[in-house]
């Protein structure tokens, strides 16, 4: 091994020991959301909870495929935590549900971009699976989810076609 390879390795490591966590599995309920963020660093987006509380979205992953949601009580202690970004959660994306709900839920996508002939924008959410699919939620101008459902990875399709 190369001294040059080696340094790469330390420095790759030292950096991960000094960054935010990946996930939130050493939280425990009743944490505070200044714990959670000092854990995780920055959340990625906030949401109200109908029982006055706060959803706080922490997207994680190479390629956005984690998205953990940590939901806080109205003294901010939390709940309870969830990585959302499975099928479990894309199931209960339905029509009609407005665009802040989708962020509840799902948080920020991966990628987003423009159907100009049906007049939306697609909201497409990458996660962990094996078989290069990607969740997709197309979103009305007025903000309402329209449709949803799997599709192929643009990602996978280039890598094949090399």
């Amino acid at each position: 091994m190369s001294s040059r390879y080696a340094f790469s390795i330390i420095t790759v490591l030292l950096i991960a020991g000094c960054a935010a966590s990946y996930s939130p599995a050493a939280l425990k309920p009743g944490d505070s959301v200044d714990a959670a963020v000092r854990q995780l660093g920055e959340p990625t987006g906030r949401y109200p909870r109908a029982d006055g509380g706060s959803r706080l979205e922490f997207a994680r992953g190479p390629l956005g495929r984690h998205t953990y949601m940590l939901d806080f009580d109205v003294h901010g202690s939390l709940l309870t935590w969830q990585q959302v970004l499975d099928e479990a959660h894309f199931a209960a994306i339905r029509p009609g549900m407005s665009e802040q709900a989708l962020l509840s839920e799902l948080g920020h996508p991966s990628e987003t971009w423009g159907v100009r002939y049906r007049e939306q924008t697609v909201w497409s959410y990458r996660y962990a699976n094996n078989d290069c699919l990607w969740f997709s939620v197309g979103v009305t101008p007025a903000g309402r989810v329209e449709d949803a459902g799997f599709g192929i990875d643009p990602r996978c399709e280039r890598r094949e076609k090399r």
